[in-house]
């Protein structure tokens, strides 16, 4: 192109970036060049213009498992935040393995994103730790590392686990089983020091019951296999996530028990879906668009250089969503 309009490549670059005017280049010179870009069908390289401008108008998003819905509704959110301030968002997953976190985390600095947003799945925070002092900012959002100085946003697991769980005990429950989730997650960790703690107010304690170690359908399903084989099997199932609860319905269902009467189960998350099943499901729901709207919100003000926080640690209430899967046990 410089040597068919007889300009110079830092002439034609200075045009096409917009920047004619600043360097008083002429208005015949400028109509020369767009057209001839115009000619060619001429596209800017984004990857060049990020290495001038250290900036490439992209995040990184890391999440534990698209398959996991939880996860997807967040992204989704997370995606849309971003595409409302000309963000381009590159998603990994990490397929809830903690090994595959570091890969993730180098998988996005290569593509040079402006800023991380991690679900983490990995035990360890020291890379994200460095990445977020020396190279952009990471923000944690539903999991996060207790004691690392890293900013997140995320429920008040507890206060849910809590609630769920005392709404069984005042409908007579006592054996409660507990199906978690990954269990060295804060969420996870969160909801099961609620749930022994409603155990233990209400003198429980010899009744808890807890087992699982996946936010997976065949989690909830095996682990209610052997629940239900159990002599006394428990009266009710206290599920630390949606997908624990489908697997918990068919093991329940294939065992001929009928919810509630037979058994109570009440569940952590929310889904329209559950409104719509047989019966409709008690659980806790999480705000997860204000979860994921104040998580991009966060590291976008970063990302600008917006006065914040060095560290932001937020946990919303979660909400006690009414069934019909809770029945009252009599005791006998």
């Amino acid at each position: 192109m410089a040597a068919r309009l007889g300009c110079s490549q830092t002439t034609i670059s200075r045009v096409l970036s917009g920047q004619g005017d600043k360097y008083r280049i002429s208005d015949e010179t400028v109509k020369r060049v767009l057209a001839e870009a115009q000619r060619c069908s001429y596209t800017p390289s984004l990857l060049a213009q990020s290495l001038r401008k250290n900036k490439t108008n992209s995040i990184g998003l890391l999440i534990p498992s698209v398959a996991n819905p939880f996860f997807a509704d967040m992204a989704s959110v997370i995606i849309a935040e971003a595409h409302a301030r000309h963000f381009t968002t590159i998603v990994v997953d990490m397929m809830e393995d903690g090994s595959n976190q570091d890969e993730a985390v180098a998988a996005v600095l290569s593509r040079q994103v402006d800023g991380i947003i991690v679900i983490p799945c990995a035990a360890n925070s020291t890379l994200l730790e460095e990445i977020n002092r020396n190279v952009v900012p990471v923000v944690l959002v539903d999991r996060y590392y207790e004691d690392a100085p890293l900013s997140y946003v995320t429920t008040n697991n507890y206060k849910g686990g809590l609630q769920a769980t005392e709404l069984l005990v005042s409908n007579g429950h006592k054996r409660i089983a507990c199906i978690q989730g990954v269990p060295d997650t804060m969420p996870n960790t969160m909801r099961v020091r609620g749930y022994k703690k409603a155990m233990e107010d209400a003198g429980l304690q010899e009744y808890e019951v807890i087992r699982g170690n996946e936010f997976s359908v065949q989690n909830g399903y095996l682990e209610t296999k052997l629940l239900l084989g159990s002599n006394p099997c428990p009266t009710a199932i206290f599920a630390l996530s949606n997908t624990i609860l489908l697997g918990a319905i068919k093991a329940i269902r294939e065992a001929g028990l009928s919810i509630p009467e037979d058994i109570s189960i009440i569940s952590f998350d929310n889904n329209k879906y559950l409104d719509y099943m047989v019966p409709p499901i008690h659980r806790v729901s999480q705000p997860v668009e204000d979860m994921a709207k104040l998580a991009s919100r966060i590291l976008f003000e970063k990302i600008s250089g917006v006065a914040v926080p060095e560290v932001t640690r937020l946990a919303l209430s979660p909400v006690l969503i009414t069934g019909a899967s809770v029945s009252r046990k009599q005791q006998s």
